[in-house]
């Protein structure tokens, strides 16, 4: 239980914040916690059930990752708004078919970020246009190949991970 909470840095997209917190036996120690306003990640179903990716540098671990589009939500943004939007920015299309695969807690170690993922199906090019900090490589794969590639390590970004799995499972089910 936190008893105090000390903001100790705010940037654009995080704040940080010093916390004592009181243990279950009783004693105080200081936690370090990421505030962040949650974020969803969307799964672009082609109907040949093949997926579109996004290749994109990533600062925090100096490496293009391959990913679903992603992005983090503005404040108080419904998540599926902000699910539309990020289809639209990063690989111009729109969903008449979007469906909630998960929430989570992406590392409730540290941070309160809440992730929400979806499966968008029956896509429609939109115009559209990516942030200027975002320069993104599009890519189609399979759904299988992706499946592969999470296998032997070469998809390494969670959302994407579990989103991909999520999918696989919807469309085993619905097979």
């Amino acid at each position: 239980m936190i008893s105090e909470s000390e903001k100790v840095y705010e940037g654009k997209i995080i704040s940080v914040y010093r916390d004592k917190v009181m243990l279950p036996d009783g004693r105080i120690t200081l936690w370090d916690r990421v505030e962040h306003p949650g974020a969803v990640g969307v799964v672009p179903l082609l109907e040949n059930n093949s997926v579109i990716m996004v290749r994109q540098y990533r600062n925090a671990v100096d490496d293009e990752l391959l990913e679903i589009p992603a992005g983090k939500l503005d404040w108080s943004e419904p998540p599926e708004e902000c699910a539309l939007r990020e289809l639209i920015e990063e690989i111009c299309m729109r969903p008449k078919e979007l469906i909630k695969l998960a929430e989570f807690y992406n590392s409730p170690g540290y941070s309160d970020e809440r992730f929400f993922l979806y499966l968008a199906r029956q896509l429609e090019p939109e115009e559209g246009e990516s942030d200027a900090d975002e320069f993104l490589k599009i890519e189609t794969h399979p759904i299988g190949k992706l499946m592969e590639m999470i296998s032997s390590g070469e998809l390494r970004d969670a959302k994407s991970i579990i989103g991909i799995a999520l999918t696989w499972l919807v469309l085993e089910d619905s097979a």
